[in-house]
């Protein structure tokens, strides 16, 4: 479906291609009902659609390694490939730059077309798919017209989807990120409520989901944009944690509990004779509570690979970094711990941001 910069829930998952994780949205259960739904009604058999299913998940998994392998040539690494009923999303570790991102988009419905047009060609021109109707051939016939809707869809210039995002790289070369994904992601809330009153009033359950999926990742796509906005150009250090606990490594789980309790603060530093050697976040600190006990001391469970960030580094570039991380990053000038950056006070940084509050320097 679309090559998306930071969504802020990254999964783990078996499957990996080319190094790329992939795994599978659990609304993708939703297109397989959708294709079963369409056999019962047309009376075909089990091992058909479950070969157009493949074929299908094939498909729509050459669509995003097209986003991949294109984001890899102009430097843009994919995180993960994330399957949903309308497609999928490459999820790209940053928001390429204009022309990156047109070229990005326009992959994968490219090669959905290259797809159908390359079955097309081999059963005989389109006179022929509509003579395939009861033969083994209709599969691939199929699969060809679900091609040919796959990039048309994704070709639609609304956020999420890849028309969208060429819209929105074609926009931004004239007129900033900003009010490009505005426009973009205005057109996918159109979109979505368009489908959303289609659904209602045919009774297509599948197109009211989806309408909503889309609506909700437009939305997505606005606020992200607000936000890197509001954070754009300002240091890290106008945005930390200034006023922090932190743990010693001879400290035991209990004591991180007691003092979890007695503050607001959710990530401790966990340091040794004044320098930091790891993190006590609240992941790590509930795992080790589950499978070691109170009684185990922090530097047993401590995240030692925890996100070391700049007071200088741009808040933008540090909140992807944060919302690939995990939830706290430390903010250190050389070995001297200086603060803490969590979502939660850049949430609370936003608000304030939004309300006219200029940032502190």
């Amino acid at each position: 479906m679309a090559a998306e910069a930071q969504d802020p829930q990254p999964a783990p998952s078996g499957l990996a291609i080319f190094g790329v994780p992939v795994r599978f949205h659990f609304t993708f259960v939703l297109l397989i009902a959708f294709v079963v739904v369409g056999a019962l009604a047309d009376r075909r058999s089990a091992a058909e659609e479950a070969l157009f299913l493949i074929g299908l998940f094939t498909s729509v998994l050459l669509h995003e390694i097209a986003h991949a392998i294109v984001g890899r040539t102009f430097g843009v690494r994919t995180i993960e490939i994330v399957m949903y009923p309308i497609g999928g999303v490459a999820r790209l570790e940053k928001q390429p730059e204009p022309k990156a991102e047109l070229w990005i988009a326009l992959a994968g419905p490219v090669v959905n077309l290259i797809i159908a047009g390359g079955i097309i060609a081999i059963l005989g021109g389109p006179a022929e798919i509509a003579k395939l109707q009861g033969k083994p051939e209709s599969l691939w016939a199929r699969l060809a017209v679900w091609n040919f809707y796959l990039a048309a869809f994704n070709l639609v210039p609304a956020l999420p989807m890849d028309g969208g995002r060429a819209l929105r790289a074609f926009l931004s070369m004239r007129r900033g990120d900003e009010f490009a994904t505005r426009v973009a992601a205005s057109m996918g809330k159109f979109l979505a409520v368009a489908m959303g009153i289609y659904g209602i009033y045919s009774g297509e359950v599948f197109i009211m989901l989806l309408a909503l999926l889309i609506y909700m990742s437009a939305s997505y796509e606005s606020a992200a944009s607000v936000g890197k906005a509001l954070t754009q150009g300002i240091p890290v250090r106008a945005a930390m944690i200034s006023d922090y606990r932190t743990l010693s490594h001879g400290a035991t789980l209990r004591e991180a509990a007691d003092l979890l309790l007695a503050t607001s603060q959710q990530d401790f530093p966990v340091v040794n004779g004044g320098q930091v050697i790891g993190l006590l976040d609240r992941t790590s600190f509930l795992r080790g509570m589950a499978t070691e006990g109170p009684d185990t001391f922090v530097a047993g469970v401590m995240n030692r690979d925890f996100l070391n960030l700049s007071p200088d580094t741009d808040l933008a570039e540090a909140v992807a970094k944060l919302s690939e991380a995990g939830s706290c990053g430390l903010v250190m000038e050389e070995d001297r711990l200086l603060g803490l950056l969590t979502a939660e006070n850049v949430s609370e940084f936003l608000m304030l941001r939004k309300l006219g509050v200029q940032p502190r320097t």
